[in-house]
């Protein structure tokens, strides 16, 4: 390109030489920052045959190659659902049917190469319920991905045998019982934290726990993941705060006041990372023993103290009541499209005789 002289009045020289000048500079530029500043470049290259080494392939990147997926475009103005809250005050979802397209969080986790875990407690006679809990986790729980299975049991010669797919496992870990059912059930906590940093935490990404007297009908997958989550209660989903079971004396250390609370969530699912339910299970042991040593025991025993965890350490995820029901107790109201995983119909009092 010719540029026409560019002068100035005044001035005894014209200044014709800038835009060549700040051509040939910007040529430079481009040729040293392809070569030199762009180290991209010559380590993608592949010699040819002949040249120095063997030829091969570059191995410091890997290429992620995302299959091509056609869902309906998610609308900003329609909300997934009108019936039911999704979404809490402190930005959690809150898990429904409805609210998520599990083909796309498959993919996203399947990238990310997960493996989950499931803890258990199936002590005493409540070994009994393994068969069905396994068989119904084997049909519905984390479909295709891996899983690892806890079974934390006083009767390991008890535990049945199931068929499990490909990447799963069962993994029985024995452990004394107690005299009382609500000691076994306040045990747990300490348990599952001291797991956690023995194993869980070099074999698995994330960690449920969950009652063994329940079966899956259902699916529940991977859009239950997330760091910290707990599951509202099915008794209370519709209650206000001052109905919820609480511990209302203020000696324990799980005491909420009756002008406090946002959801009651159940004892009997919650999870997340390792480290997230290290940390809940760690805190709610520590709360209890505070509590025996001033003689006094939570109404609800580790549920109430995982409330009052959960109050102050907010859950990243909320799963509906979906994903624990007792049809038998409760019926199924419309707002639930799906009961995913449900209580078995039992007699308490003679399995804990």
């Amino acid at each position: 390109t010719v540029y026409p002289p560019i002068c100035f009045p005044g001035k005894l020289k014209c200044c014709s030489l800038r835009p060549l000048t700040f051509f040939l500079i910007t040529v430079l530029l481009v040729f040293f920052g392809m070569g030199v500043l762009s180290p991209r470049i010559s380590m993608l290259e592949t010699k040819s045959e002949g040249e120095g080494e063997a030829t091969r392939k570059p191995t410091e990147m890997q290429v992620v190659k995302l299959p091509r997926m056609l869902y309906p475009q998610p609308m900003v103005m329609t909300p997934s659902r009108k019936d039911v809250l999704v979404l809490t005050p402190w930005l959690a979802p809150i898990v429904w049917e409805g609210t998520f397209n599990i083909d796309i969080l498959n993919e996203q986790f399947r990238l990310q190469n997960v493996t989950v875990g499931l803890t258990v407690f199936a002590i005493k006679k409540y070994v009994v319920f393994l068969k069905l809990f396994l068989e119904t986790a084997e049909q519905h729980f984390m479909v295709g991905h891996r899983v690892h299975y806890y079974v934390f049991t006083d009767r390991p010669a008890d535990v049945p045998s199931v068929a499990l797919g490909e990447g799963r496992r069962l993994v029985v870990l024995e452990v004394p019982g107690a005299a009382r059912w609500q000691d076994i059930s306040m045990s747990r906590m300490q348990m599952i934290s001291d797991f956690c940093e023995r194993r869980f935490r070099r074999e698995v990404d994330f960690l449920m726990c969950v009652d063994v007297d329940m079966r899956f009908s259902d699916h529940v997958g991977v859009e239950i993941l997330s760091p910290l989550f707990g599951t509202l209660h099915p008794g209370f989903y519709r209650a206000a705060r001052q109905a919820f079971t609480y511990e209302r004396r203020p000696q324990s250390q799980a005491y909420i006041p009756r002008d406090q609370g946002d959801f009651y969530y159940l004892g009997g699912f919650f999870g997340g990372s390792v480290a997230e339910v290290q940390r809940l299970t760690k805190s709610c042991h520590q709360a209890m023993m505070a509590d025996r040593a001033n003689g006094i025991e939570a109404v609800w025993h580790d549920e109430s103290h995982l409330n009052r965890y959960l109050l102050d350490h907010k859950p990243t995820k909320v799963l509906s009541p979906e994903y624990l029901w007792d049809e038998q107790l409760l019926g199924r109201p419309a707002v639930m499209r799906k009961l995913r995983f449900m209580a078995v119909p039992k007699n308490h009092q003679q399995i804990r005789n």
